[in-house]
């Protein structure tokens, strides 16, 4: 499957334990840039609709758009973007909208007029770092009006145990990764084995997308490289 980044706004505030070493707070730093204060994008708001010189969406077909992953899609000074942004969404049915927010309690303030069940075309992911924040947010989850729901544990900060979750049925795929760069805590190997065996016990698609920078795995500790996370997990997904 094709992937793509869609940020129709950035900046974001830290809300839970897993924002600590949110990786957008340290690549703004970098940039010498806020990341406290949000913004819309002044040139790819509408990145889902602009086409190339021979009139083809630049994002084509079949594509899967990590959408706001440099903010979060529900922040409250998003409000008055949101709904041009769904008309956005709703207009490209042939690509698939990836939403993960920390704040899936103002979801149902933040869905446009007609949702009614949801988007065939939009998947909301929530985030659950340690096992407070899954009894906190994966309930709401549950409830709420959509065709697809994922659940991203990341940055794996503990064991947890999603059964109470996945034995409702309801959710499609479990994508699990250790945190990033500089600080980073330990993503242990054992958290993720047992969150795989969970999905498999339920029948529920399991996704390792990447180890983070501080690896453990079977009592040993690594030091992995930004650029190498994701090949890593993919190479420990024979051991799970």
């Amino acid at each position: 499957m094709k992937r793509s980044l869609w940020s129709p706004w950035h900046g974001c505030h830290k809300c839970s334990p897993g924002s600590l070493n949110c990786y957008v707070y340290y690549l703004d730093n970098i940039r010498n840039k806020n990341s406290n204060i949000v913004t819309k994008s002044k040139t790819n708001f509408n990145l889902p609709l602009k086409k190339d010189r021979q009139g083809n969406f630049k994002i084509p077909a079949g594509t899967e758009v990590a959408t706001c992953f440099t903010s979060d899609f529900f922040i409250e000074e998003a409000d008055s973007w949101r709904e041009e942004a769904w008309e956005i969404i709703k207009k490209r049915t042939d690509v698939n909208f990836l939403i993960c927010t920390k704040r899936i309690e103002r979801f149902n303030k933040c869905i446009p007029s007609g949702w009614k069940t949801g988007y065939d075309n939009v998947i909301i992911a929530v985030t659950c770092e340690n096992q407070q924040k899954a009894n906190e947010r994966l309930p709401i989850l549950l409830e709420i009006k959509a065709k697809h729901k994922y659940i991203f544990v990341a940055p794996i900060l503990e064991d947890i145990d999603l059964s109470k979750f996945l034995e409702s049925g309801k959710i499609d795929t479990v994508s699990v990764g250790g945190e990033s760069y500089k600080n980073a805590r330990i993503c242990n190997f054992d958290w993720v084995r047992n969150i795989k065996k969970t999905c498999d016990k339920y029948n529920v698609k399991f996704d390792f997308h990447q180890t983070g920078s501080n690896f453990v795995m079977n009592g040993n500790q690594y030091k992995i490289k930004h650029r190498d996370e994701y090949s890593q997990a993919k190479k420990g997904m024979k051991y799970l």
